[in-house]
């Protein structure tokens, strides 16, 4: 494993541990790059409409068929915890130190990707010392490639819609590019900005902004 770049300051989110799972890993899957799907998404600012990156139907039902098109088994029964297990022991073996956040919630992860550590103050732009992190995150959701992936961006109550809708749009947008440009086949992702909506914390706070102040991947089994 690559050696990761040193980011100070920043309370990584706490991992929740899996279950050990001692059987041969049946679900083990050769990267695969859609060469259709690589290339930027427009800009938020632009005029392109977030949500899903289908090729056709916007829509999950539009995801989940590009998903089978494309070759992409549907998890069922047992199997979903453990590949679902799999994947957050090789998402925590990459990012331990980076300052993202692993979380398990039932079947599903959430990365937490803090401002502070992906872009510049009221900046898009991802900062060009995250990329080796996304570089890993990328590896893994290929090689893991039974599962969606929701991307969407936050931010404090500071400023308010006017500027905080397209700041999350465009930070999300950001990630998803980049991610696309490392092969992570774009119809599996949903693009979105939340704003100020869904705080995790105080905005009453500086330290409860900053926690605020996030871009999350949700990735979840992929069951058709």
């Amino acid at each position: 494993m690559r050696a990761k770049i040193a980011i100070l300051g920043v309370s990584v989110a706490a991992m929740l541990g899996a279950t050990a799972c001692t059987t041969t890993d049946p679900y083990s899957s050769t990267p695969r790059r859609n060469n259709t799907a690589t290339g930027a998404i427009a800009g938020a600012l632009g005029g392109a409409v977030l949500g899903y990156l289908t090729n056709t139907h916007h829509s999950e039902e539009g995801r989940k068929n590009a998903l089978i098109g494309a070759g992409i088994g549907a998890l069922a029964g047992a199997g979903i915890g453990q590949y679902m297990d799999r994947q957050q022991r090789a998402l925590e073996q990459e990012l331990t130190g980076t300052g993202v956040g692993v979380v398990r919630q039932g079947d599903n992860l959430i990365l937490r990707m803090p401002a502070e550590v992906t872009f510049a103050t009221n900046q898009s732009s991802i900062d060009s010392r995250f990329l080796p992190v996304l570089d890993d995150v990328a590896g893994v959701l290929n090689q893991y490639d039974r599962s969606t992936v929701d991307i969407i961006g936050h931010t404090d109550s500071t400023g308010g819609d006017h500027i905080n809708q397209p700041l999350s749009e465009n930070r999300a947008l950001s990630v998803a590019n980049y991610l696309i440009n490392r092969g992570v086949i774009r119809e599996r992702l949903y693009v979105a900005g939340n704003s100020s909506r869904n705080p995790i914390a105080s905005n009453a706070t500086e330290e409860g902004k900053a926690q605020n102040r996030r871009v999350e991947i949700v990735i979840r089994p992929f069951t058709g």
